[in-house]
């Protein structure tokens, strides 16, 4: 699994995506989803879930498809 830094800088989140390969992509999105249904199962409140990082990961997983097999 890949090692995600601070996820305050946005240019940052975008960068570490697009540098992740297939596998870790698809696996930190598995993981953004899992945090997702936690935090509204227990309702945590104290706790903010940043849906920018799915916005992220999605965009790039789009790019990737749509660009596969063209290079």
């Amino acid at each position: 699994m890949g090692q995600y830094a601070s996820f305050n800088d946005q240019g940052s989140l975008e960068a570490q995506v697009k540098n992740l390969a297939d596998e870790e992509l698809l696996d930190f999105w598995e993981e953004t989803q899992q945090l997702a249904r936690m935090l509204d199962q227990e309702e945590q409140l104290d706790i903010e879930y940043n849906p920018e990082y799915e916005r992220v990961i999605l965009q790039e997983l789009q790019y990737r498809t749509c660009f596969k097999g063209q290079f």
